[in-house]
């Protein structure tokens, strides 16, 4: 029967495994930038481009303005859109090709005067965000309406973030040795032309999603008040509580990544000396990493099974903060204790980015729940403008890092500068983590009530929202 004994609810269809796959792939288009950025686009405008780390950093947080009105701009849109592929599917055909191409503008790398160069970052950059809101915003959303069931889309964040975390092993891995290889000693030319073929796959496989997979949840029709809308989104206090925590993950996401290179490259002192084929100490550590990671994430949704979401991520949260707080008590020699850690902290991280995905769905259906107005493309670009401002509060504390203990790009460094890397590369980040999952402390949602929203969510569909 249902919730208020009108009824029973409907089975809810499963999903096949070609619309998971297809729906995770739109995660690895994304990921062939997100985080390429992440790890390589603070020594790219340093090293390679020749921009002042301070500049850097304050280009990140100042772009960030943008996103403040796009990101939510974007979400309403969104929501709007009705055709007849759906509310969040075209935005995947028709905003792919302008994505691929910013992406590849990024790291062209022309030839200008100092403010030149830094004028061309502030345009690419701002330009390549609005791309990755008008496209990832609708892509995110769209795990909102695929599946009714809170349970199917455990299942779907699971194969997101496999794919994500694929394509992330393959950055990892390769944009250093294909760098080197294209440019033939020439950085800024190997970064265009791996970037170049980034591009292209992003583009094929933000396609492949639009071509498989369906909106399945269509709420009842309400006449669209963006008061109500944004007073909804305001009263969802599970979703605060994500976006807080969000903000906090992504900054320290930001800062361990965006001091990686530094760390080996300066610190361990690796000079790019093959150990393994074409790979060096920087790509094995971040390849073996991101392949603990996909196998992390492998056991969302077995964990999900026995312990409530919240527990579950401020527990993993906390077991892998303390695998980086040990990263600061390494030596320069000690690179498999290194390997073993990071493999050890990426496996225990690996279940959390599906989860945060999945119960940001769980506060769509809340939200409709208690206002009956569903706003997932809103919930959604709250959530990527969580992630977008961390990112890019994340950068610029890195780059202001940088010049505080005074790094200087392609330079021996002094003591100084070498705590700063490696404070940037574990003290730092660990504190960032702590505080995102203090947030989580305040998200209330636990499976019972779940199950109770979507029982009545089906039967208010069923009755056309009387």
């Amino acid at each position: 029967m249902s919730a208020n004994g009108s009824g029973p609810v409907p089975p809810v269809e499963k999903l096949k495994f070609s619309e998971k796959l297809g729906y995770g792939m739109g995660d690895a288009a994304s990921n062939f930038f997100f985080q390429a950025f992440n790890v390589f686009l603070l020594y790219y405008y340093t090293d390679v481009f020749g921009l002042a780390p301070a500049a850097v950093g304050t280009m990140f947080l100042v772009t960030k303005m943008i996103d403040a009105f796009s990101d939510p701009a974007m979400g309403l849109v969104a929501d709007r859109t009705n055709t007849r592929w759906g509310k969040y599917r075209p935005y995947l055909l028709a905003v792919a090709v302008p994505y691929g191409l910013l992406g590849y503008a990024m790291f062209m790398g022309p030839d200008l005067s100092p403010g030149g160069k830094l004028a061309y970052a502030y345009v690419t950059y701002s330009l390549m965000m609005l791309a990755y809101t008008a496209i990832n915003i609708p892509y995110s959303a769209l795990m909102g309406v695929i599946s009714p069931s809170s349970d199917e889309r455990v299942k779907v964040s699971a194969y997101r973030f496999v794919c994500a975390y694929g394509a992330g092993w393959l950055i990892f891995t390769f944009v250093n040795p294909l760098k080197n290889i294209l440019g033939a000693g020439d950085e800024g030319e190997g970064f265009r032309l791996t970037m170049m073929l980034f591009a292209v796959f992003s583009i094929l496989l933000f396609w492949w999603t639009f071509a498989a997979t369906k909106e399945r949840v269509q709420p009842n029709p309400v006449k669209p008040d963006l008061k109500a809308e944004l007073k909804a989104l305001g009263r969802n206090l599970p979703w605060i509580a994500l976006f807080v925590s969000g903000v906090f993950a992504l900054m320290q996401v930001a800062v361990r990544n965006g001091g990686m290179i530094f760390y080996f490259k300066y610190f361990v002192g690796d000079d790019g000396t093959r150990l393994f084929w074409i790979f060096g100490q920087t790509e094995i550590f971040m390849s073996l990493g991101t392949l603990a990671l996909i196998l992390g994430v492998t056991l969302t949704r077995p964990l999900t099974r026995r312990f409530e979401k919240r527990h579950l991520m401020i527990a993993l949260t906390v077991l892998s903060t303390l695998t980086s707080v040990l990263f600061f008590f390494l030596s320069p020699d000690q690179y498999l204790a290194m390997l073993a850690l990071n493999c050890l902290g990426s496996l225990i991280a690996g279940p959390l980015a599906p989860l945060v995905f999945a119960m940001n769905a769980d506060c769509a259906d809340y939200g409709e729940w208690r206002s009956h107005r569903r706003t997932t493309g809103l919930i959604y670009s709250g959530g990527g403008f969580a992630a977008k401002l961390g990112l890019a509060v994340g950068a610029g504390l890195a780059g202001y890092i940088l010049a505080l203990f005074g790094f200087v790009a392609n330079q021996p460094q002094t003591e100084t500068a070498l705590l700063g890397i490696r404070l940037m590369f574990t003290l730092f980040p660990a504190v960032l983590s702590l505080l995102g999952a203090a947030a989580i402390l305040f998200y209330r949602l636990d499976s019972a009530l779940v199950a109770r929203i979507e029982a009545e969510l089906a039967e208010r569909r069923r009755s056309g929202g009387s």
